[in-house]
């Protein structure tokens, strides 16, 4: 399966006790920005469905270093009205990354990723096994 990297898993020593995600909900890094992903197996693949709805397929962006895959978005967005004396001027910002390591059995070359509805759907697939390095015969000297 494909663990998901937190602060956790990068640091044993995190304190998680003190200032835990459910003690400070606001100032999380876990918050409702945070896409949920449903992550599924089959023979040939490994597949990553990440929901992120309202976020524009230019605005993602999937990485692979080594044995991790990462996928993340930044969108700033502003406004500005001048009307009958009014001024408003808004601007936001979002952003989110979220890792996963990559098993051993895949093929880092053939992964690929497709952005339909709100849905982030990457398959990663695995690798042929050679079947005779599963299987041999040792000589004896």
């Amino acid at each position: 399966m494909l663990p998901t990297i937190s602060k956790r898993s990068l640091n044993p020593f995190y304190m998680s006790d003190l200032f835990d995600e459910d003690f400070f909900p606001v100032l999380s890094n876990r918050t409702s920005s945070m896409p949920a992903v449903n992550i599924r197996e089959d023979e040939k693949n490994y597949i990553l469905e990440l929901a992120i709805p309202g976020v524009d397929k230019k605005d993602l962006k999937i990485d692979i270093n080594e044995d991790v895959l990462t996928i993340s978005s930044e969108t700033k967005k502003e406004s500005e009205d001048d009307k009958d004396g009014y001024k408003r001027k808004e601007f936001s910002f979002s952003s989110f990354c979220r890792s996963f390591y990559i098993p051993e059995n895949v093929n880092r070359d053939k992964i690929e990723a497709n952005y339909k509805e709100g849905i982030l759907s990457i398959g990663l697939p695995k690798q042929e096994e050679d079947k005779n390095k599963l299987a041999r015969q040792v000589k004896i000297s």
